[in-house]
Order: structure tokens, then sequence, then C-alpha cells
């Protein structure tokens, strides 16, 4: 019998991905200063207002007002009437050092490697449902908003009315034996200007310009988003809500309070695999939750892309304070193309990848500022592509009226979605005599 399973995406402009990419954009800054900076940086936003808190040990110096704004202004929020905007808004800081009891066990010192940021388990996931080894309700739900946020940024005139919030949902119909049949619902949701006024302050005026602000939505939307996203192949008696509500012109924060973190099935794989339940965003890559989770996803796609399997999981666990993981596992749901128990195949990827946290983070390069990019939009199923960044220092100098600190700067490429890169396919092929 037919099943159907759903995920959601949000687009930059919801208020908890408004958080997030807050968050990621302080940690970016201040890792640019100071790659061994220790951030757990956690951004609260409302109507007019951001309060950025949490912990941090760092010899970086940023503005972090300025770096708040900078981040507002680029997703979209420059308007009055959004009730929140980067020029108006509150920006209230707090934020203190790391907890000795925690560096302890996470600093590297002599005879000792650098532990585990935390205790807990992380997973990574994949399929070869789609191109990219995610799953394909998510997949298309991130592509949903990403193409309403593209419209609204490079080609305005298609939908000039839309505004930064959004939300998209996908409802996939698989047969028997878990084959994808069809998209079976699509649910979108786009905050919007109040661009059809009533005739007169009547109620019937009123739902009159409501319906017809809705009946352009849905057009333009049938027009401009779907069919440049979905594959028609797959679009067999779907059903469309589109502003289920009527109309949705309060949004963003002023509509819904954010907070860094609480997107992490959107952030992942949209309720597929599963989640260890330890958000993401503006954590630095001692905290396993964020690098652990990234390296079982490099394991989990490259074993896909390597054959072994048609669909993985890949779990890791840690004590706080210890560097080897307590454990590590495999399951292949029973879509093993190997001769190895999923048992054996574990043991060979603890063989291939080391799971150290110091050994992840030089491994995917992740001391890099290459965080804000995945703060939206998905950190998983994302195309690696490098980037130039202008990575600063101070330099202590003595002079004859005493000492001067002279600012350096050094640009660098850098590679976004390491995670993502398909560099293990050949030497698990060998392993696994594919």
């Amino acid at each position: 019998m037919a099943y159907l399973f759903t995920s959601e995406s949000v687009s930059e402009g919801h208020p908890d991905k408004i958080a997030d990419q807050i968050s990621d954009a302080i940690l970016d800054a201040l890792l640019t200063q100071d790659p061994e900076s220790r951030v757990a940086c956690e951004t609260f936003v409302t109507t007019g207002l951001v309060v950025v808190g949490g912990e941090v040990t760092t010899n970086a110096y940023v503005e972090i007002q300025e770096i708040v704004r900078e981040t507002i202004k680029r997703i979209g929020y420059n308007q009055d009437d959004y009730k929140f905007d980067a020029e108006s808004c509150g920006v209230m800081v707090t934020l203190h050092s790391q907890s000795p009891d925690i560096a302890q066990g996470v600093d590297e010192a002599e005879g000792k490697e650098q532990g585990a940021g935390d205790q807990g388990m992380m997973f990574g996931y994949a399929t070869d449902e789609t191109s990219d080894f995610m799953p394909m309700a998510l997949a298309y739900s991130h592509k949903l908003v990403h193409r309403l946020s593209s419209i609204r940024k490079e080609q305005p005139e298609l939908m000039p009315y839309l505004r930064p919030d959004a939300k998209s949902q996908i409802t996939v119909e698989y047969d028997d034996s878990g084959v994808l049949n069809r998209i079976h619902t699509v649910v979108i949701s786009t905050q919007h200007d109040e661009f059809i006024l009533p005739e007169n302050g009547s109620v019937d005026a009123r739902k009159q310009a409501d319906r017809a602000m809705l009946e352009r939505i849905k057009q333009d939307i049938l027009t401009h988003v779907v069919p440049q996203v979905l594959p028609e192949e797959y679009l067999k008696d779907t059903v469309y809500h589109i502003n289920p509500t009527g109309k949705f012109i309060i949004g963003g924060p002023h509509g819904d309070a954010g907070l860094t973190g609480r997107k992490i099935i959107v952030d992942t794989y949209g309720g597929k695999g599963a989640h260890g339940g330890g958000a993401f965003s503006g954590k630095d890559a001692s905290k396993v939750d964020r690098s652990a989770a990234y390296a079982c996803r490099h394991i989990a796609k490259n074993l896909v892309a390597a054959g072994v399997a048609k669909e993985v999981l890949v779990q890791v666990a840690y004590a706080i304070g210890v560097a080897n993981p307590v454990s590590l596992s495999v399951n292949t749901f029973g879509t093993s193309r190997v001769k190895s128990s999923d048992s054996e195949i574990s043991e060979k990827i603890r063989e291939i990848f080391d799971m150290r946290p110091k050994k992840i983070i030089d491994r995917l390069g992740l001391k890099n500022p290459i965080f804000f990019e995945t703060a939206a939009y998905g950190h998983m199923g994302r195309k690696p592509f490098g980037k130039q960044v202008s990575l600063q220092s101070l330099e202590v100098r003595s002079t004859s009226s005493g000492e001067e600190y002279v600012k350096r700067t050094c640009d660098k490429e850098v590679e976004c979605f390491t995670w993502e890169k398909l560099d293990y396919v050949d030497k698990l092929k060998d392993q696994f005599g594919l």
C-alpha cells in the first residue's frame, strides 16, 4: 500500500532563520580574526529587538551590532512597515566567556588530545533518492523557498509584493517498495505587501481585496515558482495549498519570535533518518553537535555514492572531554549492496574515518569562516564551493614609545560545505570491492 511522507522548509526571512544567520555571521567574524575562537552564540529576535547571548572565548574583536544589522539588511528587512528592520531595531548583547570546566576537557594540552565539547549522539543520513543524496521532500521544500528568495532579490518584477518570510512543505507518495510515485501535496506560504487595497472600509470590500491578492499570489507561484523547481513527471494530481490562511502580511519577527537552533529538522533531513537533538548555528567546530553531524553526513553520502547501499544512516556518540567516540554505527535499512553486514560496515568505517574532534576539524576545514552560508536552506545537500575571505590578525610590535598593534590582512580561498564532497568514494569502493 502506498504511503506518504512530508518535510518542510523555511526561507532566510523566517524569524528562526534570522536568528541562525545572525549567530553564524558572528561566528564567522570571530573565526576571521581568530580561528581558535570558542563560540556558542545564541540569538533571539522579536518586534524591533535582537538579543545576542551565550559564551565566547576569543582574541578577536568584532562589532556585534554592525554584524547584526548587516545580516538583517542582507536578508531583506529594510522597511519600517515590517516592524523589524536593520536600521531601527534595538540590539542587546550579553556574551561571556566559556566555562573553564568545559574548556579544560576540550583544550589540547601536552599529552592530551582535544576532547569533545559535549556528550551526545549525532547522525548523518544519505539516500540515492535525489542527485544530491537527500530526501526528495526536503530537497524540493528548500528549492521552493529559495526560488521565492531569488525572485524577491533578483527578479522583483515577477512578484513585486514579496516580503522576506516564507514557508514550504512537500508531501511525497511512495509505493509499496519505497519507490517515489509522485508529489502528493505542496504547501507554500509567503509573506507579502498589502498590494490590493479595499475600495472602502466595509467588510465585503476588505474580503474582496484579500481574495484578489490571494488569486494573484496563487497564479504567480504556479507560473514563476512551481514549474522552475518541481519536476513535471512527479506532478500528478498534486494538491496545492498556497497561503491557506488567506493573506500573510504580518510576518518575520513581528509575527513570531525567532530563536537560534529551532529549525534543526529543516537544517538536516526533514524528518528522514534521525537527529541527535543538538543545533548547529552559532557553534564553533569544537562542539561535536555541529562538527560530528557534518562528519556523519560526509560518511553517509560517500557510502551511498560509492554504491555500498541505497540508504545509509550513520550515528556517532561522545563523552564530554574525551577524544575518541564512545560508539559509531552504520544502518543501511536492508539496502546494502555488499556482502558485509551493517556491523562489519561500521567496523570498516571506523578504520577509514578518524572521528576524533580535531581530526574532523582538520579533515573538513572547520576553523575557516564558512558557516554563514549554512544558516539558511539546509546544512546538508548543498554543493561545495570556494570563496575568498580576508583573514585578519593583530601583531604586537615593540617601538621606542612602547607596544603598538598592527592589523594584518591575508586573503585566502576557503572551501564551503566540505562535508558534501565525494572525496572518499574511490577509497570506499576499494574497501568494499565495488
